[in-house]
């Protein structure tokens, strides 16, 4: 629970005031998740060697603040801010708390997904990205929760409104996170049992497409096939890498966008039920029917 105090003596975390930016709003809700009892002071100035008995951040030239001319870079070149400094020091702490397995995979994924892209827009670092209309990111959305200019919004209230939807966000990447992981050492089996087939079959659907660019036991696999929630059986094609979105191998142009009985006969497949007009999925009544499928789209027979 986070409650903000007016006395910095009463609190024992410290962030800025003023306007508000998705990397004090995360961090905030990361301390919430990990540390549970927050008292929260924010101010405009302080200098973090006067209160080491706080965790200051985002403010204060300390530990977890990245303004100054030497603040922390990482490897690939993204700047830390606030965050990433307060997960990369409590984060493992923070899982290992949760009784998460595999840490050392979850903490790394969930700095891939959300820690560096909160860092990388922070710091100015995302490229300019050309298009007929402005693209919104994640932290651009935490920006509309400071104070409106013609409105009565207290700029405390909306803060701690931020944070606690920075919180599910939060919990969610980290749930999906640990899926994830969980996800690759199933896929991984399968790709290991698969008698160099050019498809794979899972017994549910799980997140694969990563695992199987990323390992050369994936590098043959054309089709992924899996039971639809709709009903029935998913067929869906690999792309030629996580760069290159091109698929390895398109379902026939001339199914683009039918389904039912006219997909039925223009393909000679029955239980054939349906193919996405971009041609990177299709759907059939039974796990035979869709193996079928792939195999004759892999010989060319259809």
């Amino acid at each position: 629970m986070i409650n903000l105090v007016k006395d910095i003596e009463k609190a024992n975390y410290v962030t800025h005031s003023g306007t508000m930016h998705s990397d004090d709003v995360f961090a905030t809700a990361f301390l919430e998740l990990y540390k549970k009892d927050i008292k929260l002071f924010r101010t405009s100035n302080i200098d973090a060697k006067d209160y080491k008995d706080k965790i200051i951040y985002d403010i204060g030239y300390g530990e977890f603040d990245h303004h100054m001319k030497d603040a922390k870079v990482r490897q690939n070149g993204i700047k830390y801010s606030s965050l990433g400094l307060l997960w990369e020091k409590y984060g493992k702490d923070y899982l290992k708390q949760e009784k998460v397995e595999d840490i050392d995979e979850v903490f790394d994924y969930v700095v891939k997904e959300l820690i560096e892209q909160v860092d990388a827009d922070d710091n100015g670092q995302f490229p300019k990205i050309e298009g007929n209309h402005r693209v919104t990111t994640l932290p651009d959305m935490f920006k509309l929760f400071n104070p409106k200019t013609f409105s009565n919004e207290k700029e405390d209230t909306q803060f701690i409104k931020a944070v606690k939807v920075a919180k599910i966000i939060f919990e969610e990447e980290i749930l999906y996170a640990i899926n994830k992981v969980q996800s690759k050492k199933v896929v991984l089996k399968k790709l290991k049992e698969n008698d160099n087939k050019k498809y794979l079959v899972l017994d549910e659907y799980l997140p694969f497409e990563e695992t199987i660019l990323n390992d050369d036991l994936g590098k043959d696999i054309l089709f992924v096939i899996y039971p639809s929630k709709r009903g029935g059986y998913a067929i869906k094609t690999v792309p030629k890498s996580i760069k290159d979105r091109s698929l390895r191998l398109p379902f026939p142009s001339k199914w683009k966008g039918l389904r039912d009985k006219e997909l039925e006969e223009k393909s000679k497949i029955k239980g054939l039920i349906f193919c996405h007009n971009s041609q990177f999925i299709a759907t059939t009544t039974t796990l035979e029917i869709a193996i079928d499928v792939v195999n004759k789209v892999i010989e060319k027979e259809v």
